[in-house]
């Protein structure tokens, strides 16, 4: 017979009660690592354009890397070889603290959901040809003009236009992360009242850009709200090459609240 070996005269310890666990803290800026890298880039970028160069060394900087809708009426024969790199370096140069602050903002903003869909390589031959598209358009439009085109605002207009293929909640759909999304067709994406909301609120911002309103910053400085619309329409018609189905999402324990935050 099988008895307890405990001491008669000491009752049995009860068992520890263990607080509970808590939560993981989430970060409070959650980026994937292809993002945080583009922003550092960025800002070292004009951190060595404004603390480092001389005013030569910088319109040099700005002539070899930032874009010239000039140079594509210009024989090659007579001109550098920077035509073939400025309709993507441009992308990578600022002018002032307030154009990079702006551009950050936005590009945590939706360049994140698309990072976590994509992936590193894809985001990069994203940002790659999302540049290129925004640059060619605002060549057409201004095409032979000497004025010089810097700043990321196409490839982030590029990025708002794949968002709105997947990024926004379906109406009468639960909430989900937003990379997780199915992606929408064109049309579908064209029935979403999100999006066409978000897309109207898009245009009427450039459009007045487009007569002198910036929405924020120095109304002496231009802002090419055409490379806006060319990376804009790459972003929402072309995004389907770059995307990859998404990834199941992970199943939490009864009881743990589902990271739901997108940066």
């Amino acid at each position: 017979m099988n008895e307890q070996t405990a001491e008669p005269h000491k009752a049995p310890e009860p068992p520890e009660v263990q607080p509970p666990a808590r939560p993981p803290r989430e970060p409070v800026f959650n980026l994937p690592p292809a993002l945080f890298f583009s922003l550092c880039l960025l800002g070292v970028i004009y951190a060595v354009q404004e603390l480092l160069l001389s005013d030569d060394a910088l319109n040099w900087l700005f002539f070899t890397f930032g874009f010239v809708p000039a140079r594509y009426v210009i024989p090659l024969s007579q001109q550098g070889p920077e035509l073939f790199w400025t309709p993507v370096t441009y992308s990578l140069l600022h002018g002032s603290v307030q154009h990079i602050l702006f551009n950050a903002f936005w590009l945590m903003a939706f360049g994140a959901p698309v990072v976590r869909r994509i992936g590193t390589l894809r985001f990069v031959l994203f940002w790659v040809f999302s540049a290129v598209a925004s640059a060619a358009l605002h060549a057409v439009l201004n095409w032979g003009d000497v004025s010089l085109l810097i700043g990321a605002s196409g490839v982030i207009s590029g990025l708002m236009g794949a968002a709105c293929r997947f990024a926004f909640p379906a109406e009468r759909r639960p909430m989900a992360p937003a990379h997780l999304n199915p992606r929408l067709s064109i049309v579908e994406a064209l029935k979403s009242r999100t999006v066409i909301i978000f897309m109207l609120l898009w245009l009427v911002g450039n459009a007045l850009i487009a007569v002198g309103i910036p929405l924020v910053g120095d109304s002496d400085q231009a802002i090419a709200w055409d490379a806006h619309i060319g990376g804009f329409v790459f972003g929402f018609l072309l995004f389907s090459l770059f995307d990859r189905a998404p990834r199941p999402p992970v199943m939490e324990p009864d009881g743990t609240e589902k990271d739901m935050l997108q940066s």
